[in-house]
């Protein structure tokens, strides 16, 4: 299996609720990209995956997942100049959000 060509830490969430807020520390600037399960795949391929998040100048930084479903974080140092430290921590959903049902 191919691998990115630069190093990267990877948190597998496990499945999660819409709107649960995900906090990332890094000790340094990093890219920090939340993707569900297809996508992680598609990031582990090396082919065009789709991510929320970006490149992280300050800590902590707050991301919502936004949809109901297998999640991971990469903290990555593409495009820097090393991989930084980093935690992340699950705040959880606020209570009013409801998963919603899609028909298949």
């Amino acid at each position: 299996m191919a691998v990115p060509n630069f190093r990267f830490t990877h948190y597998d969430l496990k499945p999660q609720r819409a709107g649960t807020t995900i906090e990332v520390t890094l000790n340094a600037v990093n890219n920090v990209r939340l993707m569900n399960a297809a996508n992680f795949q598609r990031f582990t391929e090396l082919l065009d995956f789709k991510y929320v998040g970006g490149i992280a100048k300050r800590s902590p930084i707050r991301l919502v997942i936004p949809e109901a479903g297998h999640w991971h974080v990469i903290v990555d140092m593409e495009g820097h100049h090393g991989l930084a430290e980093s935690s992340v921590r699950l705040i959880g959903a606020p209570a009013n959000v409801v998963a919603q049902k899609h028909a298949s």
